[in-house]
């Protein structure tokens, strides 16, 4: 039986989406296209002015299924004679066109610079999955009917997560680049940019991970000879997301240290797809950590270990890091410092005044003991993420690719004078202490860029009793890179695909903040994640006049219901090339 797109996309995630609302009498037999969706009558429509916020999201409506018979019969045997007009209005890639004649594709030069152009690139991010266990696509049709889906859209591109566990996973340089050779290949059939992410950490643990993929089995078989390769924890619980990065250096894993098997990972990925390097492959971002970004494994999830909003825990109890610890005390001339990490930190799931660390008034961390401690924890970080960039930046340079990194998003207790999951996290940020603009400046050296999350979230969403506050720590990171004068791109934490969310990323890329260049804006937006409910068709219209407002940049003014009402007919005109696109792939 030929699905639709919907149900395609469901089969990607292993489950299925419902059919789309239709206005009036709900019915299992009501016409699968987007007509029956919600339209804003043209006597009602109101712009906001500039700068005026949405209103907040109304709950989607619950979903009404539809008849085989029905979906059959809408789907014409040939395209709508107006579909090529109605693609080049909305200023996407009509479906008749070819990748290389698209205008809507951006040129990428030697060095990953972009030409000039207004606007804001939105790149999706894919399953967490695409890639199987057996080194194939998973679900290749659903796939290839959804990245025609966002190329349609004026989507620029993808993220793909490239993980260490598959492709190295049973030996030390034995690489099988199987699946990612096919998903590579059809994202440049679709005419697609790629984002491709070297994930060394383990998926599964943390928020959204919706699969599990250990580390490579060999290193993992090295972990259980020597557990202290893990990151640990003062209560002596180890924390296999990631390699400690107290072993970088060493040649703990079968004679080769962690960098150097992270550089030899992304020197084989280079070898393998050379010939996509610059056109279809345009950004390489280097996994650093948990999740793949820069920070320790403060905050993990596995196990109901932490909960949100607790402060995390400090990481640095193997023997590897309390080496380092005690060499820094030595040389600090404090060797009493030495012996270990904070004690009194509290547990996890503790709140800044709930420990003798972290309190406001006679906190450690104001401390000469605890200024010592945090600069070398973060300093430690820091040294990480230098080591790696140098071999990445070495490895791609002239290959016209882009090199960023992914810095994490914690809002949480912002508003206190310690910041402590900040600080548990590796970032030494205090109400007196940028901890940002070191990071921002390390970025700079090699010319990477500074990839930030929480772009989605304002201020009062969140539990203000943990005084949460993402849209300060947005500002604070936009200024930290302007000052440094790295890149800034962003993704939202979490999924939302509702306007009032829509409306603040747009206004956290425009990069309205004081002291910044009237033209600056984000280099690009990763949306997070492509799912059964991206392509629900509510979500889907929003999504796509998302997609034109991002694209437009901050120099346009039109109001969310214009631009939404243009999406609602693109979407409307392209449902048959979608639904025959969709169908095409089940035979």
């Amino acid at each position: 039986m030929a699905l639709n797109l919907a149900h395609q996309i469901g089969s990607l995630a292993g489950t299925q989406i419902a059919a789309e609302v239709t206005t009036g009498e709900q019915s299992s037999s009501a016409t699968a296209n987007v007509s029956g969706v919600r339209k804003v009558p043209l006597a009602n429509l109101r712009c906001n002015a500039p700068g005026e916020a949405l209103s907040p999201p109304m709950l989607t409506p619950p979903l009404t299924p539809r008849s085989a018979a029905n979906r059959s019969a809408m789907m014409s045997p040939s395209l709508r004679p107006d579909l090529s007009a109605a693609c080049q209005a909305y200023g996407t890639l009509s479906p008749l066109e070819t990748a290389e004649d698209s205008s809507a594709s951006v040129a990428w030069k030697e060095g990953g610079k972009k030409e000039e152009k207004k606007g804001v690139p939105v790149y999706v991010m894919m399953p967490l999955d695409s890639v199987t266990n057996g080194n194939t696509v998973n679900r290749k049709k659903a796939m290839n009917a959804s990245l025609h889906a966002l190329k349609s859209a004026g989507v620029e591109g993808i993220m793909i997560d490239v993980w260490w566990g598959l492709v190295e996973r049973e030996a030390p340089g034995a690489y099988n680049w199987g699946g990612y050779a096919e998903l590579l290949e059809m994202a440049e059939k679709h005419g697609l940019k790629v984002q491709a992410v070297m994930s060394f950490h383990q998926c599964g643990g943390n928020v959204g991970d919706s699969c599990t993929i250990p580390l490579p089995k060999w290193v993992t078989e090295e972990i259980e000879k020597d557990p202290d390769l893990a990151y640990t924890d003062q209560w002596g619980r180890r924390n296999y997301e990631y390699l400690s990065l107290g072993c970088d250096t060493l040649p703990v894993l079968k004679g080769r240290t962690p960098v150097q098997c992270y550089a030899d990972f992304m020197r084989a990925f280079r070898d393998n797809f050379k010939h996509l390097l610059g056109d279809t492959i345009v950004e390489i971002q280097v996994g650093m950590g948990p999740a793949g970004e820069l920070r320790y494994p403060s905050y993990p999830e596995a196990n109901g270990t932490w909960k949100f909003p607790g402060i995390g825990a400090f990481q640095c109890f193997d023997k590897y890091m309390l080496s380092s610890l005690k060499a820094a005390a030595e040389a600090a001339g404090k060797p009493e410092w030495g012996s270990t990490g904070p004690t009194d930190a509290g547990h996890y799931n503790n709140w800044p005044e709930d420990t003798p660390f972290f309190k406001k008034e006679g906190g450690g961390w104001n401390t000469p003991y605890g200024e010592f401690f945090l600069t070398w924890y973060s300093q430690m970080l820091l040294d990480h993420g230098e080591r790696i960039l140098s071999s990445a930046t070495s490895i791609f340079d002239g290959a016209g690719v882009k090199i960023s990194v992914k810095v994490a998003g914690i809002h949480w207790h912002y508003g206190t004078r310690s910041h402590a999951p900040e600080l548990t996290a590796g970032y030494y940020n205090t109400r007196y202490r940028d901890g940002y603009l070191p990071i921002a400046q390390m970025l700079a050296r090699h010319g990477a860029v500074f990839n930030f999350t929480c772009i989605e979230m304002r201020d009062h969403e969140q539990p203000q009793d943990a005084l949460c506050a993402p849209e300060k720590l947005v500002k604070q990171v936009a200024l930290a890179t302007g000052a440094a004068q790295v890149p800034l791109a962003g993704e939202n934490a979490l999924p939302r695909y509702d306007e009032y969310a829509h409306e603040q990323i747009l206004q956290a890329s425009s990069l309205n903040v004081d002291g910044s260049p009237v033209d600056r804006e984000m280099c690009a937006f990763t949306y997070l994640r492509m799912n059964p409910s991206l392509f629900h068709p509510d979500n889907w219209r929003r999504f796509v006049a998302f997609v034109k407002k991002m694209k437009e940049g901050k120099g346009a003014h039109r109001c969310w219901e214009e631009v939404e009402r243009e999406a609602e007919q693109f979407v409307h005109v392209t449902q048959p090339f979608i639904q025959e696109a969709a169908v095409a792939l089940m035979h």
